[in-house]
């Protein structure tokens, strides 16, 4: 995946500084930061950047007027101390409200819930994802990944290097992040590429290489027996 170009205004230096930083110790993100919302909002249409955060309350431009004249190609997350604009926020599609002052964790979760809808970003082939793996980012490649296990509210990534990873996202941010139609959810802790899989029934799945079954979940039965048994066909 290439990087993903970030805008960000707020009129408060220190909010825009956390946000850097922010991006920054994620990886894979470019940001510019404004003070000003006008100057702002016209780099925003000069650029079309994938990612905008934005305050609400700030002097010249309120921060809900600059959102009502963003591109429809930019994903808006807002980022403000006033929590009573949550639902004004949402009205104007934005994908998240972050309120300050902001959590490292908290603005990951939001980053990633905002991958999904970037449309430049999911359209192309996607060939990695980055992860955090403790206080680092880790590129891991798409075709690498073996199966992924579900670990309370982290993940472990096996790859087929064999040098497995313990993601801090939970399994559900991974799966938005991978390509939908490559992977399959098939239970509540297991995330499966469709390419590794080899036999099948209602109840497990054999991968390639593998000397263990991934079971199926009971509610994910009849819907990935009908996915596999389709593709087998093809």
């Amino acid at each position: 995946m290439r990087k993903i170009k970030c805008v960000a205004i707020d009129d408060e230096p220190i909010a825009l500084l956390v946000i850097q930083q922010f991006c920054e110790r994620r990886g894979n993100m470019e940001i510019t930061t404004f003070c000003d919302p006008r100057i702002g909002l016209e780099e925003i249409m000069r650029t079309k950047p994938d990612l905008v955060f934005l305050d609400i309350e700030m002097n010249g431009l309120n921060g809900l007027d600059v959102a009502k004249a963003l591109p429809s190609e930019c994903t808006l997350i807002f980022t403000t101390a006033h929590a009573e604009y949550a639902l004004d926020g949402f009205n104007l599609d934005a994908v998240d409200f972050l309120h300050k002052p902001i959590a490292y964790e908290r603005f990951e979760r939001a980053v990633e819930k905002a991958i999904p809808h970037m449309g430049s970003l999911t359209e192309s082939r996607q060939e990695t994802i980055v992860v955090k793996q403790d206080y680092n980012s880790v590129t891991v490649p798409v075709s690498d990944i073996f199966y992924i296990e579900a670990m309370e509210n982290y993940s472990r990534i096996f790859r087929i290097d064999g040098e497995n990873i313990i993601s801090r996202l939970n399994i559900k941010a991974l799966h938005e992040m991978l390509p939908k139609n490559d992977f399959l959810r098939v239970h509540r802790s297991f995330l499966i590429p469709i390419s590794k899989v080899c036999r099948f029934s209602k109840q497990e799945i054999h991968l390639q290489g593998l000397g263990r079954t991934i079971p199926i979940g009971r509610s994910y039965a009849k819907d990935i027996y009908e996915i596999l048994a389709q593709k087998r066909r093809k």
